[in-house]
């Protein structure tokens, strides 16, 4: 039993502190409290805010409906209901924050695309593509079908706010900013609608309406999921000339007797990489200059699609025991992190003749790729290195293979490509017929910046590379500053909108501009083109640049096909978006 005193020897003493800054907390006047909600100019209530918008928008965001949840996009919807309860800030900061944040979002898009954006365009790239350009002025039109047949055209307010309603029911975020920049030029008398209300109608709607369709496709179609896994597997050879092929060859050919290697890769005009070769017994790394004869053993990579070629060429495929070299060998994956090698190509570097090693292929965002000596190096790229382990090692130290480097985003990278894409933003052009000069604007400009940037950037030695996560984080940062600030300047008139206005309007309309285009794409791309179900799915998402929908198509496959499809149209899609936001603007609302 615990002495009857214990509580007044040990824990009050303990807790006397606490309990005297409970009483005192209490007991002062609350006014300051009240003051960091009330005071809107104070930079603790700015801060204040956005902090609590931000964080139970992310957390609500987080609640699955089903299998779909609405993500970060639910600080929108904490942001209506902040304004509209009245917590708000001066309009100039919130309008600061808005545009920064759309900025910092479409700029860092634009780099993660830019790499890959202009060779979307190759192959089965270039339908997928045309489907999705399709995709895009189908839900323009189906809009503006809505607008004429249930909407007021006399009322100047309404295409507004049908622009942001078609921005909803594409679940697109860049083009609601682009379009709520195009109105800033467009009413200058400073009275903008609110189109984020549409958009907040529709969106919820559109991230369920593009998976509903989606699925309907596959019912209108009468595909079977199992045969089109089944596809898949016969089409995994496919992008031959990229991927690597290893084998081991001996010489046959009688004609390659005394020959150089430079000899022979000119006359067969097929990029290869021979890495080893077993003569008289010794094993060695050959050069341009090592002599072949006949009987040699040599181990060559190449692409996938050459292999035949080569192997018809020189000889017949073998086993080789490589045990018997004068010098031990190694295998080393190395990463690039040192600026100066960024856009060199391979056959600038001399690897074989200058360092003695050889470069078998490059993993580059997960990607094998052929080592071919025109292949432009990247910062962050691996590349697979086969040597005497000493040389190896001297070529890991010319090259960086520091992991620490690559940990920090490149800042000044970042902020010039924002500077270079506002400028670029706001430079006027003129298109006859149209009242005022057009612009790409803070959210056009960057992005066309970065997507340059990303893919050519090294041509003028700036090292773009940025690690993913790093990427994520700054894209979101954006995002919910820019989520949060519309929702709170359309909180305020959001209820009267909404419910009391033509709220049920948008959301059908929005629904309807969700569902139509992929309902009319969908069955073409499949019954047409005769695209896979899972690659269909990927390009609807691309195309909305929807990620949930992306999530849903690869739980659906168990392979890359919808990532794939994704990517191929996603960066023109959000490039048409966000163009096609200042477009409607601009032609169809400067004359109210």
């Amino acid at each position: 039993m615990l002495h009857k005193n214990y509580l007044l020897r040990i824990i009050l003493p303990t807790f006397a502190p606490l309990f005297t800054f409970i009483t005192f907390f209490f007991a002062r006047d609350m006014d300051w409290l009240t003051q960091l909600f009330a005071s809107t100019d104070s930079v603790a209530h700015i801060a204040l805010l956005y902090a609590i918008v931000i964080a139970v928008g992310v957390l609500l965001g987080k609640i699955k409906f089903g299998k779909v949840a609405l993500g970060v996009t639910f600080v929108l919807f904490t942001g209506i209901v902040a304004g509209h309860i009245g917590m708000t800030a001066p309009a100039p900061i919130i309008t600061f924050i808005q545009d920064f944040g759309l900025i910092l979002f479409v700029f860092m898009i634009g780099l993660q695309v830019g790499p890959g954006f202009f060779e979307s365009f190759r192959k089965g790239g270039v339908t997928l593509n045309i489907l999705a350009i399709s995709t895009v002025l189908l839900n323009v039109a189906v809009m503006f079908g809505c607008y004429y047949f249930f909407f007021d055209t006399s009322n100047p307010v309404n295409l507004p706010m049908m622009v942001g309603t078609l921005y909803g029911a594409v679940t697109n975020t860049p083009g609601l900013g682009a379009a709520n920049e195009a109105l800033s030029n467009v009413f200058s008398d400073g009275n903008i609608p609110q189109i984020a209300s549409g958009y907040a109608c529709a969106y919820p709607l559109g991230v369920i309406g593009i998976i509903g369709a989606t699925i309907l496709i596959k019912y209108l179609c009468n595909i079977k999921l199992e045969k089109e896994e089944e596809q898949l597997e016969r089409e995994a050879s496919d992008n031959a000339h990229v991927k690597p092929h290893k084998m081991h060859l001996k010489v046959t050919n009688s004609y390659l007797a005394g020959r150089t290697l430079l000899q022979i890769h000119d006359f067969l005009n097929r990029d290869f990489v021979c890495s080893r070769i077993l003569h008289d017994g010794h094993v060695s790394i050959p050069n341009r200059d090592t002599v072949f004869e006949l009987g040699d053993q040599i181990f060559v990579v190449c692409a996938e699609a050459d292999a035949e070629a080569i192997i018809a060429f020189i000889g017949p495929e073998i086993k080789v025991d490589w045990e018997k070299q004068d010098q031990p060998f190694v295998s080393k994956r190395i990463l690039i992190t040192r600026p100066s090698i960024n856009g060199k190509t391979l056959g600038q570097m001399h690897f074989s003749s200058v360092y003695g090693v050889n470069v078998t292929r490059i993993t580059r965002q997960g990607m094998d790729l052929f080592a071919s000596s025109s292949l432009a190096l990247q910062v962050g790229d691996r590349i697979m290195v086969v040597g005497p382990e000493d040389l190896v090692n001297r070529v890991s130290e010319v090259l960086g293979n520091s992991i620490k480097r690559l940990d920090a985003p490149n800042i000044a990278t970042i902020f010039l490509g924002i500077f270079i894409g506002i400028i670029f933003g706001s430079l006027p052009i003129a298109i006859p017929g149209m009242p005022v000069p057009l612009k790409l604007g803070i959210a056009g400009g960057p992005l066309i910046i970065a997507i340059l940037i990303g893919r050519y950037g090294y041509k003028v030695h700036l090292v773009t590379y940025t690690t993913t996560s790093a990427n994520l984080m700054l894209r979101e940062i954006g995002l919910v500053l820019f989520l949060a600030s519309v929702g709170i300047k359309a909180g305020a008139g959001f209820w009267n909108t909404v419910v009391q206005g033509e709220g049920l309007y948008y959301v059908f309309t929005g629904f309807l501009i969700t569902i139509i285009p992929i309902l009319i794409i969908g069955p073409i791309a499949r019954l047409k083109f005769k695209f896979n179900y899972f690659t269909i799915m990927g390009m609807i998402a691309g195309t909305y640049t929807d990620p949930p929908a992306l999530a849903y198509a690869n739980q659906s496959c168990s392979k890359e096909a919808p990532a794939v499809a994704y990517s191929t149209v996603y960066p023109l899609s959000m490039f048409l978006r966000i163009l096609a936001a200042q477009l409607i603007i601009l032609l169809c609302c400067s004359g109210v």
